[in-house]
């Protein structure tokens, strides 16, 4: 297994710099050959957010593409994919943050029976 960091993500998708994009796009290459199997953690997925919006300066719809076509791609192995993909839907159609959204998916995933936060712009998404 080889672990897959936040910048040959970004190098991958956003082409800025043509030799590591290179390198970035032969290894998911390889590894949707079955050839290499690769990971990665959820810690990523929010660097990868916050490197988007922070530095690169992406609008919500950018970011929120780059980080769906990301988790589609099933021959890497994200942890907590399916709490992210959910988190991306609420991250979509809301104004929240990505990290709220998570907080939201993650309890739910866990089968909270009620979410306590002061931000009621949050809480209206706990249902």
């Amino acid at each position: 297994m080889i672990f897959i960091d936040t910048n040959y993500l970004l190098r991958f998708f956003l082409a800025d710099l043509e030799d590591q994009h290179n390198q970035a796009r032969k290894l998911l290459v390889d590894a949707a050959a079955g050839r290499i199997k690769l990971f990665t953690s959820t810690v990523v997925v929010f660097e990868l957010y916050w490197v988007l919006r922070s530095f690169y300066q992406k609008d919500r719809r950018q970011i929120f593409q780059t980080l769906k076509d990301f988790l589609d791609l099933e021959f890497i192995h994200v942890e907590e994919r399916a709490t992210l993909k959910d988190s991306l839907e609420t991250f979509e159609r809301s104004t929240l943050s990505l990290v709220d959204c998570y907080n939201l998916a993650f309890a739910k995933s866990r089968n909270a029976k009620d979410f306590k936060t002061f931000d009621r712009k949050l809480a209206k998404y706990f249902s």
